[in-house]
């Protein structure tokens, strides 16, 4: 009778530590609509709670059911490179062919980044799968990994096994929330481009106004100081309206990219036959999801450096690479041409002016390197949490 009731306290004690568990997560997922920071709060959570060394979730894009590295939670040395997370593995593979269905097939396999590698790898050799689902729709695969491990329990199957479909409901409210903020911001567009049309179309009105009854004044030979007045009020509406016109035109400025993929637009420019340049692209990461405004600020980003190098750099060669983590992205575009001074004045060249900005209205920062005879480095970092 006494073993008895010391396996039924030890039962109910485990049950209120996954209790406890779950509920935690579920807390967690419940304060955030944004995907990357619900995703990066359960990782971490299931990481400390259930004593893991670290944990990844892979999901699958909605327009091409391609792979992306959506969160990471202390990844061991040889894996925090962006691009020791390209490509498929064995269980993504495992998970596109159908065979992650369910907590019975939830186990510990052998991971194959780490498969050959010593250094750097914290010990860690194996991790567990759990596939995320929502209503039969696939979302990706929750990875989660010690260094100890040889075998989950039935208990560790089931707990982790209701982590992922706490997960997964995360993700599918999350998507949910993004497609009905790009809803929002078309109509939002839409919005502004009245706004625009009248406000422009207000404000010449008003400058049109000051400047015929100038003319009127110059004709009845009035005052030169009334003249004046009048045109200094033109010049004044003018002003406003430029700076309203700039302020619009940035909030409405739509992504650029003709329906395509980020990086499928970035290969459309080096593949270009135009240039008089051979551009190399370089893309890691570049399937993970970014905000449109993001995107097209990049893409206009690139398309104005090319420009510039066409014009200035007298380059052969130009070098993009663009690197994307879910918590930063970082573009460079190097060319092999006459290269400048960045500390000297350059009058009546803003092309640099333009690309800093297009940056700082990213929430981003731009180097630039170079030297005489040494090419130029442009660096565009962008942070995304």
């Amino acid at each position: 009778m006494a073993d008895f009731h010391e396996h039924d306290a030890a039962a109910l004690s485990r049950r209120n530590r996954e209790l406890s568990i779950l509920n935690s997560i579920a807390e967690a997922l419940n304060r955030s609509l944004q995907l990357d920071e619900a995703l990066r709060t359960a990782l971490a959570l299931v990481g400390q709670l259930l004593s893991l060394h670290t944990g990844w979730v892979w999901l699958l894009r909605e327009d091409s059911a391609e792979s992306y590295l959506a969160a990471a939670y202390n990844l061991p040395p040889v894996l925090s490179s962006p691009a020791k997370m390209e490509g498929s593995c064995y269980c993504l593979d495992t998970f596109s062919e159908g065979d992650l269905s369910g907590a019975a097939n939830i186990s510990v396999v052998t991971c194959t980044r780490l498969r050959g590698l010593s250094a750097g790898t914290d010990g860690l050799r194996y991790h567990a799968s759990i596939p995320l689902y929502a209503h039969g729709r696939k979302l990706g695969v929750f990875n989660v990994a010690s260094a100890d491990w040889c075998q989950l329990s039935d208990d560790d199957l089931r707990l982790l096994h209701t982590v992922g479909d706490l997960l997964g409901m995360a993700v599918e409210r999350a998507q949910l929330f993004a497609r009905s903020t790009a809803i929002g911001a078309v109509e939002e567009r839409n919005r502004l481009a009245r706004e625009l049309h009248d406000t422009l179309a207000q404000g010449l009105a008003g400058v049109l106004l000051q400047l015929e009854t100038a003319d009127l004044l110059l004709e009845l030979g009035a005052d030169t100081e009334r003249v004046r007045q009048k045109i200094h009020q033109a010049l004044a509406l003018t002003r406003g309206n430029l700076d309203e016109a700039r302020r619009s035109v940035l909030d409405l400025r739509a992504a650029p990219l003709e329906g395509r993929t980020f990086a499928e637009a970035l290969q459309a420019l080096a593949d270009a036959a135009d240039q008089p340049f051979t551009l190399s692209v370089q893309l890691t990461g570049a399937l993970q999801p970014l905000p449109a405004r993001i995107e097209a600020g990049l893409y206009r980003i690139v398309q104005e450096a090319l420009n510039n190098v066409r014009q200035h750099a007298q380059a052969s060669a130009v070098a993009l690479e663009f690197v994307a983590t879910p918590a930063a992205l970082t573009l460079t575009i190097e060319d092999d041409g006459v290269g400048f001074d960045p500390t000297a004045p350059r009058p009546n060249h803003y092309g640099l002016i333009g690309l800093n900005e297009r940056a700082r209205l990213l929430g981003g920062t731009m180097t630039v390197q170079s030297a005489a005879a040494s090419g130029t480095r442009i660096t565009v970092a962008v942070a995304l949490q």
